[in-house]
């Protein structure tokens, strides 16, 4: 009998080892979901990509998983930019509240149980921005994110836009 207990004795630390092993692995974070824009905003998400800095508000690159153009993110998760979402629809809302960040509209959100989420608005594509719990009443990435935004993403609306804000935008 006691032949038939060993085998479970020897599976019982095998197994919190793969947990471990597991819990471990996941890299920084939860997995990012990765938007499907149509080809043209793709494009500009690609072009924006090739903009973003290499730190935002002192936290350093650190993209999610998994590897896309139309994902970055800054600090083990603590900033995440998402390229080429859907439009929120939030931003139907006449209530919902926006900020300007160095001459980039934003739209805020405020999920239940994370920081803040902001969405560009009047942009060729839209940029979502989600920033973790610590950033709760801290909009100060987006200064950090606004030059790049506007140097890749054309103002859909010329009138909501300076000219230097956006190169290429439609008159």
């Amino acid at each position: 009998m006691k032949s038939s207990h060993r085998p479970v004795g020897l599976l019982a630390p095998a197994v919190v080892l793969l947990l471990a092993v597991t819990g471990c692995s996941s890299g920084a974070g939860a997995p990012v979901p990765v938007p499907d824009p149509p080809a043209a905003e793709a494009a500009l998400c690609r072009a924006l990509a090739r903009e973003l800095p290499d730190t935002v508000a002192g936290q350093e690159r650190s993209d999610p998983s998994p590897d896309s153009e139309l994902t970055a993110g800054w600090g083990d998760g603590a900033i995440v930019l998402r390229c080429g979402v859907p439009r929120p629809e939030k931003m139907s809302d006449p209530q919902s509240q926006g900020i300007d960040a160095n001459g980039v509209n934003w739209m805020l959100e405020r999920p239940e149980g994370s920081g803040p989420r902001f969405t560009s608005v009047y942009r060729k594509t839209y940029v979502e921005v989600s920033l973790d719990a610590r950033y709760a009443n801290d909009a100060g990435p987006l200064v950090d994110l606004a030059a790049p935004v506007a140097r890749a993403i054309p103002c859909a609306l010329s009138e909501e836009c300076s000219e230097s804000d956006a190169p290429g935008a439609a008159s």
